[in-house]
């Protein structure tokens, strides 16, 4: 079973939009673009917050949880 991970590779940021296009299985660089496009237009601060909170709760590859 496939676990949502951040990869340390192909990171921008925390590496969040990456773990994400890797768990479905899509390019990055559309989850990138989805979630900028979302953040600007319909979360707003709220976008940027769901982010850091992501950040701190999807754990890095190869660490133990």
């Amino acid at each position: 079973m496939q676990k949502l991970v951040r990869p340390m590779s192909g990171r921008m940021i925390a590496g969040v939009c990456a773990g994400v296009a890797q768990y479905i299985k899509i390019d990055p660089t559309i989850a990138r673009l989805v979630w900028a496009l979302l953040s600007l237009f319909m979360l707003g601060i709220g976008g940027v917050l769901l982010y850091i909170l992501a950040w701190i709760i999807i754990p890095e590859e190869g660490s133990v949880y």
